[in-house]
């Protein structure tokens, strides 16, 4: 598992961008953290890398933004209003997978429906300093 500590949404996005280096078509991110954590700016990093940044949106209302270049599909999901897991299958959820890189907020609302091998990024805030935060890594 690896450990960083975030001090503001640029560091956030920072980290973001070199694990960004790291991920191939087929990788499934899941983002687990309390509301305003991080996981967006964490997605606008990811997305800086791969020069989309002026493409994101937050999916909060269409369950599922796709960001596309040249080279790669990026699948932005945020599950947190699905009512369960047989939503996501009726959205086709999992055919999302294969397709290019997913990164999913509240995935863990999904858990049974992600694929075997995940990415499980975890975002803690420390209560004494706002823009303090702890950011997991692990690979399931």
């Amino acid at each position: 598992m690896e450990k960083y500590i975030s001090n503001s949404e640029d560091e956030t996005k920072q980290i973001a961008k070199n694990f960004a280096n790291k991920l191939k078509k087929g990788d499934v991110v899941v983002l687990t953290g309390d509301l305003g954590s991080g996981k967006t700016k964490f997605t606008e990093g990811v997305l800086e890398y791969f020069n989309l940044q002026n493409e994101i949106s937050s999916p909060t209302f269409t369950i599922v933004n796709e960001y596309q270049n040249d080279k790669i599909n990026i699948y932005h999901f945020d599950v947190y209003r699905l009512a369960d897991e047989d939503e996501f299958y009726a959205i086709g959820g999992e055919e999302y997978f294969d397709k290019g890189i997913c990164l999913i907020e509240w995935g863990e609302m999904v858990k049974n429906v992600l694929p075997q091998n995940y990415i499980q990024v975890t975002f803690e805030r420390n209560l004494n300093e706002e823009n303090k935060r702890l950011i997991s890594i692990e690979r399931k």
